[in-house]
């Protein structure tokens, strides 16, 4: 009589799954050695996505990583604007994102014919757009900046002359505290739908259960929310200062990943999330498979226009040159 043995019956269906999962990986190593390939994630993306990236870090990082990179293939983990900017510094490069890549719905918020408009508006400022902008917007900006940067770079311009920028309220509020610049916001609703879920009230409640704690944000929170935090800058940053901090508790006003991957990586300090619902499900499209997908196709390949690409180059590189 055959007997029929299940193979998760004998090795437990985790153990099955750790080892379907290493497959992926070394998939993954192969490709990336045969392509000559790098891949950059962005600190919210899936833990097992980080791991098997070449740079992890916030817009910032993944500009820097981008436009040092001598690969000649790059796959990009994260959202659209991210896969935009780094076909824009790489025109020599292959580009592709995995899963057809996410739409940053901050960056949705500001349009080409809307910023056309307010330069009109007001045509003696310059022009600073955050990076979670679309690449045709970006083409018509002096410079642009990331949440790591945006205080430096602000500083450097207007003169005597108001700063538009955009998309989104928080960092404007956030650049207008930390200079002197006189900031008009582009346009005046725009917001992270993740960072502004975040209310005084609830950041409050976590704050009374953790009195000692320190309360760190990302400058895409509400103002209100930003007044209440200790520190506020990027997630690379506040991933340095909690790593570097003396504090040993932490309260994090951000992306709840933000939170997971601090825990992991600092193991003798605890880390609150303000809310385990702060989840931005365009940052999580990637996953191992249709990164194995991706490479193996070389697709979706992110293709920016080159009239648009050239332009945008300009204040990208601006930004690369201040910081």
């Amino acid at each position: 009589m055959m007997m029929i043995i299940n193979i998760n019956d004998l090795m437990g269906f985790g153990k099955l799954q750790d080892i379907k999962e290493e497959l992926i990986v070394e998939r993954i190593e192969k490709l990336k050695e045969k392509k000559n390939a790098i891949i950059l994630a962005h600190n919210f993306s899936k833990p097992e996505v980080r791991a098997v990236s070449d740079v992890v870090g916030g817009s910032s990082g993944l500009t820097t990583g981008a436009n040092e990179t001598d690969c000649d293939m790059i796959l990009i983990c994260g959202v659209n604007f991210m896969a935009e900017m780094v076909a824009v510094l790489n025109p020599d490069k292959k580009v592709i994102t995995p899963g057809r890549g996410g739409v940053c719905p901050l960056a949705k918020q500001l349009s080409y014919e809307e910023l056309l408009e307010a330069k009109k508006e007001h045509p003696d400022c310059e022009v600073l757009l955050y990076m979670n902008s679309l690449a045709k917007t970006i083409a018509l900006a002096d410079c642009v900046c990331t949440a790591n940067n945006a205080l430096k770079i602000a500083g450097t311009m207007g003169d005597n002359s108001p700063i538009l920028f955009g998309p989104d309220l928080g960092v404007s509020y956030y650049i207008s505290k930390g200079t002197a610049k006189d900031i008009i916001s582009i346009p005046d609703y725009a917001v992270c739908p993740v960072h502004n879920k975040i209310s005084v009230d609830k950041l409050t409640d976590v704050k009374t259960a953790h009195p000692q704690a320190t309360i760190v944000a990302h400058p895409e929170c509400r103002p209100d929310v930003q007044d209440m935090a200790d520190y506020i800058s990027s997630t690379g940053e506040i991933v340095n200062f909690c790593k570097e901090s003396g504090k040993k508790e932490f309260i994090v006003a951000a992306d709840v990943e933000l939170s997971h991957m601090l825990q992991n990586e600092v193991p003798d300090k605890t880390f609150y999330p303000v809310s385990e619902s702060l989840v931005c499900k365009h940052m999580r499209i990637s996953t191992l498979v249709n990164i194995v997908d991706a490479l193996e196709t070389e697709k979706p390949e992110v293709v920016v226009p080159c009239e648009i690409a050239d332009a945008a180059r300009i204040p990208i590189e601006r930004m690369l040159e201040f910081s």
